[in-house]
């Protein structure tokens, strides 16, 4: 095994699978029944906001019935002891890879235990539920606060870092994602051009699996640890 001194990881809904969390997007595109158009773009929120609040009050309420896993606790383990450079970068909204311990760690797509306010962008902890009449903590107006979420349409958070990051490893990590959601699935080609070495660990081969230089496939309980491990050697 190679003697690596700066390593990215991304992060999917494959790696929280094993804690409980559904994916909320089904195989008919359909999230909890309702169409991504409604729940998850800016111009969804806009029509309907009371039907975007319940619904990611509903992911709210599922996050706290669940626990990080096995893989959440590797990468926390394996940051704590690798000597290089380490960035996590998630686009899970959950936060299992906290709770794991994880600490260079960045929520490209948000945090459901976040709110933001729609006029200054100001985020907050928030573990409650957001309705229309929910006052913003720092304006004070009723509907202001917003899932701290990116949605579709939106940029995703930190890419300045992200990419920064993604030209100076030495080893990138995929793990539990599909391959089909950009930008993050062209990041591994970024690595790649950098002069990375390139890893997929996945339940089932990505849809850009064949284009990493190394694709290993099964639960990321038994393949995350496992990986890992073996680079402390």
């Amino acid at each position: 095994m190679p003697s690596y001194q700066s390593i990215v990881v991304l992060t999917g809904a494959g790696i929280s699978a094993e804690s409980g969390i559904r994916t909320f997007r089904a195989s008919d595109g359909l999230w909890e029944n309702h169409p991504v158009e409604e729940v998850a773009t800016p111009e969804g929120y806009y029509r309907n906001p009371a039907l975007v609040q319940s619904f990611y009050n509903g992911r709210r309420q599922q996050l706290s019935e669940v626990t990080c896993n096995g893989a959440h606790k590797a990468l926390s383990d394996f940051e704590k002891t690798f000597d290089g450079s380490f960035l996590l970068v998630t686009q899970n909204v959950d936060d299992l890879h906290s709770r794991a311990g994880s600490q260079n760690l960045i929520h490209m797509h948000g945090e459901l235990y976040k709110a933001r306010c729609q006029d200054t962008d100001e985020v907050f902890d928030w573990y409650e539920d957001i309705t229309t009449q929910t006052l913003c903590p720092c304006c004070h107006k009723a509907g202001n606060l917003r899932p701290h979420i990116v949605w579709f349409g939106e940029m995703p958070l930190e890419m300045d870092r992200i990419y920064e990051a993604l030209s100076a490893c030495d080893l990138f990590v995929s793990i539990g994602t599909s391959g089909n959601v950009y930008p993050a699935a062209g990041f591994f080609a970024e690595a790649k051009a950098a002069g990375a070495d390139t890893v997929e660990l996945n339940l089932e081969p990505g849809s850009n699996a064949s284009q990493f230089d190394q694709s290993l496939t099964g639960l990321a309980t038994e393949r995350v640890p496992g990986f890992f491990n073996a680079l402390l050697g």
